[in-house]
């Protein structure tokens, strides 16, 4: 009995080992493995692999699904199945039309897809229009003249790769080489002949260039590779590796190329901002550089990962919910960020300008990201966040007409009427003589009777809003004025009380004694506002 039961299990496993996998094209899985399956060595039955094509006859059919798997083989695509939709109801939501289609490789082979042809799935009637061209690509004519041509010895194989093979990747490496040295100089050349009409010409420029023209020309060499290399006949297994590293190599290439245009269009932008007089959007040049090379890695580690057989999906999903935790996380910097842009688009002030923003009083030095730079008058610096800075009520002495300088001169009581006319007259003339003063609007006038002076208005315009400039021009008057006091034998007050003591026996008088000769005076006035006129020429 035990005897019997061990020739049943025998029986049993030996034809379940042996039945051979039936053609299946009940979903696209199914379709591609029955493609595959039937044209491996150890199960060769390409009638069985033709059944995948619709509308062909048997002989056209075998020898379409051969030459489609020798494509996907010579572009070293391999096939991996869990990634294959198991759905016989499969429809294709990416294209404008919903259908049942589906691309087995999107990014590098979109013209390969399968469709749904009744209940069954076949590859699409475009697969099959287009396989004689993509077969030619990779394939072309005169490769397999070569073939024939090589002697017996070329063919013998050392790790199961003919010396034919090897011989031909070391010529392509070669030319590959030669193509990239003549086109560097072609590149530079071509860039340097169409950019040079918009850029200035300079040192920079050309060192850009030179640098452009190096990834651009290593993505020539890099295409020469991936066109020529599927007809050295290598394996899939090698193909795999060579086409991801091809294809890696070309990513890092575009990258740096993205890179260096995105340098050469800073580069004309900031030629552009240095002609405005504004300089604020100067500041917004590294703030430029600095986003771009970040959008550019991105999109390139993006490529990276779809090379390396991550989906697609599963990265924007991921970067969907990392991107919400991130702005849930780091609300102060989205703000900071919406701030920064407001300030672009307001222009609430310029570089260099001097504000007062709630307590911070300086002078404009950096519009980043997150926050604004403003060094204060004692030199210290103030880091205000933009979101904070674009909600504040700004006061930007830059952005004045004129610098407005108000003040109050006080004269002793006891000085005569003539020559408080007089040094009010040489006052409105130094004023006048000052090349940065408004000339046409400015007030010097006696205005009343303070507490122990006799008050002067002096209220004037300056055109140039620089600080430092305004300071120069207040010394420059301020020093005209005293000197015009002195010759004129006027004196300032001060805060003081004055003792009447010539009641006193022996005692003489303090009133002050003027000289209040019209000539004389004249000519004092006429000598002040002259030496001040040489002053502010120098």
């Amino acid at each position: 009995m035990k005897n019997i039961l061990f020739l049943l299990l025998f029986v049993f496993n030996y034809s379940f080992g042996q039945k051979a996998p039936e053609v299946d094209l009940s979903n696209p899985r199914a379709t591609v493995y029955t493609h595959m399956y039937f044209l491996q060595t150890t199960s060769y039955q390409p009638i069985e692999a033709a059944k995948t094509i619709y509308g062909l006859d048997e002989k056209e059919a075998v020898e379409a699904v051969v030459k489609l798997k020798r494509i996907l083989d010579g572009k070293g695509l391999r096939i991996d199945f869990n990634r294959i939709s198991s759905d016989s109801m499969f429809t294709d939501t990416i294209s404008f039309v919903a259908q049942h289609k589906l691309i087995l490789f999107p990014e590098r082979m979109p013209l390969v897809s399968l469709e749904k042809y009744g209940e069954s799935w076949y590859y699409s009637t475009e697969t099959i229009q287009n396989l004689d061209v993509l077969y030619a690509e990779i394939f072309p004519w005169y490769i397999e003249r070569i073939q024939n041509s090589i002697p017996g010895a070329g063919h013998k194989k050392i790790f199961s790769i003919e010396i034919w093979q090897y011989i031909s990747f070391l010529l392509l490496i070669a030319l590959a080489f030669v193509v990239f040295l003549i086109a560097k100089q072609l590149a530079f050349l071509f860039l340097k002949r169409i950019l040079y009409k918009y850029i200035k010409n300079s040192d920079e420029v050309n060192e850009t260039l030179k640098k452009l023209a190096h990834p651009i020309s290593l993505l020539i060499a890099i295409e020469l590779l991936d066109m020529v290399f599927p007809s050295l006949q290598f394996g899939l297994e090698i193909n795999t590796w060579i086409f991801l590293g091809i294809n890696i190599a070309s990513t890092v290439f575009w990258i740096y190329v993205f890179l260096k245009l995105a340098q050469v269009f800073i580069s004309f932008y900031q030629q552009y901002t240095q002609k405005t007089e504004g300089k604020l959007d100067d500041q917004l040049t590294p703030i430029l550089r600095n986003f771009s090379t970040v959008i550019i890695f991105i999109i390139g580690a993006f490529k990276v990962l779809l090379l390396f057989g991550v989906d697609a999906a599963t990265i924007l999903a991921g970067a969907s919910i990392g991107g919400l935790a991130l702005a849930f996380a780091s609300q102060d910097t989205v703000k900071n960020l919406i701030g920064t842009v407001m300030i672009f688009v307001d222009k609430p002030f310029h570089i260099g300008d001097w504000i007062s923003a709630g307590e911070v009083v300086g002078t404009v030095e950096e519009v980043g990201f997150r926050s604004t730079r403003i060094r204060a008058a004692d030199t210290s610096i103030f880091q205000i966040p933009n979101s904070k800075l674009s909600e504040l009520v700004i006061n930007n002495s830059g952005l004045r007409l004129y610098r407005r300088y108000n003040t109050q001169l006080g004269l002793r009581y006891d000085t005569p009427p003539e020559l408080i006319e007089a040094f009010v007259k040489g006052v409105r003339e130094i004023i006048v003589a000052h090349p940065d003063t408004k000339s046409d609007s400015y007030n010097v006038e006696f205005t009343g009777f303070g507490d122990s002076a006799l008050l002067i208005m002096m209220n004037m315009y300056l055109e140039d809003l620089a600080w430092s400039s305004e300071q120069k021009s207040r010394h420059q008057i301020h020093i005209a004025i005293v000197k015009l006091a002195k010759e004129l034998g006027v004196d300032f007050a001060f805060p003081s009380t004055t003792v009447m003591i010539e009641q006193f026996p022996e005692k003489k008088s303090t009133e002050l004694h003027y000289d209040n000769d019209e000539k004389r005076i004249d000519d004092v006035i006429n000598k002040v506002v002259s030496d001040f006129k040489a002053v502010v020429k120098e």
